[in-house]
């Protein structure tokens, strides 16, 4: 059975260093799993720029699922399943092995253990209605709509606005819920399950403040300039994203330069913690620390 590899964590910890790293050592194929990384056009303030810079030192091993969607569009831990199924069996079948990586751990958590959706089809309309509400209308209307699916969620999804409108979404389409699962097979679970995260947990905060000050010297700004100016807005699925909204905010002059990083710092830092309280949850994983 070929193997599979799985390296989740917190942000800025390294994965996909120790993924290249893997990918050398057993012959593999990065499979990207970052929710920020699969946009077009988003790149110096996900870091998929220095990622693919690293990648080019690594001899081009490939990556998939990268710049997938443009920013308007909505791409769920569903669309990701479906297409991350057979790119792991067209691996497998050229006798390599796929290394999942990325920070997005429901992505890689739906597609290993199923997914509790309906694939109900976008409804436009409605997620016009939503972009404007509030993460504690959202969380309201959800309740109403179906109490057991908002009690479901995760303190990560329940304060997330994006999965908040999904599940209203879905809710609003229909009552009957299926449970999903990708085509993978038991025994084709990772057979190595590695998590990364710090020690340090005050190293966290040094660490991201590093980056955001490392993108906005490499053109952060420059680069949501460019975006808006394409016609991309802050409503769009692509920039209602750590950065591109405080950047956003600034452009519009609704908040100073430094109020903008202070909030992007804290918004890093706020997810990162969100993060592992989410994949600590998952016992197949083997934790190493930084």
């Amino acid at each position: 059975m070929t193997n599979i590899i799985a390296i989740v964590g917190q942000t800025a910890t390294g994965k996909t260093k120790l993924a290249l790293e893997l990918a050398k050592k057993h012959n593999g194929e990065l499979i990207n799993f970052d929710s920020r990384q699969i946009y077009k056009y988003l790149d110096i303030i996900t870091g998929k720029d220095k990622d693919v810079l690293t990648m080019k030192q690594w001899n081009n091993i490939t990556i998939w699922l990268y710049d997938i969607v443009t920013p308007n569009q909505y791409f769920s831990s569903f669309d990701f399943v479906k297409l991350v199924t057979p790119i792991i069996e067209d691996i497998k079948k050229r006798g390599k092995t796929p290394i999942l990586v990325g920070g997005t751990y429901l992505y890689l958590k739906h597609l290993l253990y199923g997914i509790d959706d309906n694939n109900s089809p976008p409804n436009f309309k409605l997620r016009n209605e939503l972009n404007n509400k509030t993460v504690k209308e959202l969380q309201n209307i959800l309740t109403k709509l179906d109490v057991q699916s908002f009690n479901r969620l995760n303190n990560s999804d329940v304060n997330n606005p994006r999965r908040l409108m999904r599940r209203i979404e879905i809710a609003s389409t229909t009552k009957k819920r299926t449970y999903i699962r990708s085509d993978l097979k038991r025994t084709d679970l990772p057979n190595t399950f590695i998590g990364l995260r710090y020690k340090d947990k005050s190293k966290l905060r040094q660490v991201i403040i590093k980056r955001v000050e490392e993108r906005l010297k490499n053109g952060a700004i420059d680069e949501v300039k460019k975006l808006l100016k394409i016609s991309y807005t802050e409503n769009d699925p692509g920039l209602k994203t750590i950065g591109y909204q405080q950047i956003i905010k600034y452009l519009n002059k609704e908040i100073t330069m430094e109020k903008a990083v202070e909030d992007w710092v804290n918004k890093e830092v706020q997810y990162a913690k969100r993060q592992l309280t989410f994949m600590k949850s998952d016992k197949n994983i083997s934790w190493r620390e930084i």
